[in-house]
């Protein structure tokens, strides 16, 4: 999905954003997300009421007719009309802050969820009347109000993001990347898992993926888990914009050293762990029982985390993982040892270079880890046993701004449909200098299980353009003999110059 040009969304950023004053953008993301959820049930309570009203039969006061369709009760001293008749009031601070109580206390899966410091002295109420005015603006259509509002939300993430520049990662995954990685793995049912979820749009991309190949969503339970207490909230509350039922523990909790899943064998496991982590607490984990490829070096998480996911996946899932591009050279500690035993326990499937500038928080160049459980005798697939895809996009995207890139729809596609043909035993696949090669594990042990990518797609050809090399070493030195003769001329002009006002070089 392209953010480029997003229509109203953008419009509505860049209004909301005027608003910002003087606020950060990691305090003011908390302000515009947590009205715009307030604004979400709101509206959809209110929808359902005004429903039963029609109907006539007196259940507008039923609780059970808004649980079973999951919606949120909401008292009338929370609903968005109410907050935005008093938008001008100077208490408005506190009657937004009574309204999340109210709601918490009337909702308790969202105990806790809600942000209730709009009160507090240093948020101008003047401007959060004007927020709450232009938040008014967002219209619900009668169908497929969820995806509007989420469609919002997620652009918002994605603003905020960028505007916090190297903290915006830590909560949100660009889109185009986590279209990749679903469309790769195709959780269509079962359970998915992510174990540092961020804000949640790894199970926003993949209810996504299921709706447009006409699948259930019912069929998809959702485990995640966030260290972070503001980001857990970001989660919970972006699933509920979605009507997304997922289990992301009671509270944040460190996935390391309280992981709230333990007897939990997914199917699939989308993450975005945070890249090269040093101060994880490995050292007190030295004898864990999902080291069984090795033990991670304190120093550094990239290889925990990965026997992480690999120890939760279940006897035929796979894993699509992020990590930074040292991942897969990388020897410090034991790392070279640990891959090693991954890649001879025939547990890595597929690994995609990508371009750099792909995220808010770093422009370093990432890869893609596919990982599969069973290469063998996965009835769905092919035997792929003892061979290893490597794709090379670095090549791919385009510059959306001076600092970043973004994957596009034929980009996603392309690397999916690599993947795919590849793995997928309809004899479609073949290698391409320069893009995708299917290695053997012995060529993989001649290049001491180093996985980068480039070592074994090669260079892509170069079309012949008829001209010799003779020819062209020619045309070449005497390009760069006028260009020294004219370097030589401006640096005798300079000189010149110089000595005219006393100067000597």
């Amino acid at each position: 999905m392209s953010t480029g040009n997003i229509g109203f969304e953008e419009t509505l950023w860049k209004s909301a954003d005027k608003l910002r004053s003087s606020m950060d953008a990691g305090e003011y993301k908390y302000v515009v997300l947590g009205l715009i959820f307030l604004k979400y049930i709101s509206d959809k309570f209110e929808q359902k009421y005004n429903e039963l009203i029609e109907e006539g039969d007196g259940f507008e006061e039923d609780r059970d007719e808004y649980t079973c369709e999951n919606i949120f009760w909401v008292p009338k001293e929370a609903r968005w009309g109410f907050i935005k008749d008093n938008a001008k009031d100077t208490k408005i601070g506190q009657l937004i802050d009574d309204a999340m109580i109210l709601i918490e206390k009337e909702n308790p899966t969202l105990k806790g969820v809600l942000d209730k410091r709009y009160a507090r002295p240093e948020l101008d109420k003047r401007r959060l009347g004007e927020l709450i005015d232009l938040i008014s603006t967002i219209k619900l259509h009668k169908n497929g109000e969820k995806d509007l509002l989420g469609r919002v939300y997620e652009y918002f993430l994605g603003q905020f993001a960028g505007a916090e520049g190297k903290g915006g990662g830590e909560f949100y995954t660009p889109t185009s990347i986590v279209k990749t990685l679903v469309e790769m793995i195709e959780p269509y049912k079962g359970r998915i898992y992510d174990p540092c979820c961020g804000s949640g749009g790894m199970f926003v991309q993949s209810e996504k993926f299921v709706e447009e190949h006409q699948g259930k969503i019912s069929d998809l339970s959702i485990y995640g888990q966030e260290i972070n207490p503001t980001t857990w909230k970001l989660c919970k509350m972006n699933l509920a914009i979605r009507g997304l039922d997922g289990n992301i523990g009671e509270h944040n909790a460190d996935t390391f050293h309280n992981d709230v899943h333990k007897t939990l064998k997914a199917d699939y496991i989308i993450a975005n762990p945070p890249f090269n982590i040093s101060d994880w607490g490995g050292g007190s984990l030295t004898d864990d029982v999902r080291w069984k490829y090795g033990t991670p070096p304190a120093g550094n998480a990239n290889y925990a985390w990965l026997q992480h996911m690999v120890y939760h996946l279940s006897p035929n899932g796979c894993a699509g993982i992020v990590l930074a591009n040292g991942s897969l050279s990388s020897n410090t500690s034991n790392e070279g040892e640990i891959r090693k035993n991954l890649i001879e326990s025939d547990l890595v499937d597929a690994i995609v270079a990508l371009p750099d500038k792909l995220f808010y928080s770093t422009g370093i160049p990432v890869c893609l880890w596919i990982l599969n459980r069973n290469k063998k005798d996965n009835p769905k697939f092919r035997n792929r046993e003892k061979e290893i895809l490597f794709v090379d996009a670095r090549n791919l995207g385009e510059m959306i701004d001076r600092k970043h890139r973004e994957l596009k729809t034929d980009d996603v596609k392309k690397i999916a449909e690599i993947y795919h043909n590849w793995r997928d035993d309809k004899g479609e696949y073949e290698d391409v200098k320069g893009l995708c090669k299917s290695a053997k594990l012995e060529e993989v042990k001649e290049h001491e299980y180093v996985l980068t990518p480039g070592r074994y797609v090669g260079i892509e050809d170069v079309e012949d353009d008829g001209v010799s090399f003779e020819e062209k070493m020619e045309n070449l030195t005497s390009e760069l003999s006028e260009l020294f003769a004219k370097s030589r001329n401006l640096e005798d002009e300079i000189r010149k110059n110089l000595g005219g006002i006393g100067y000597e070089l």
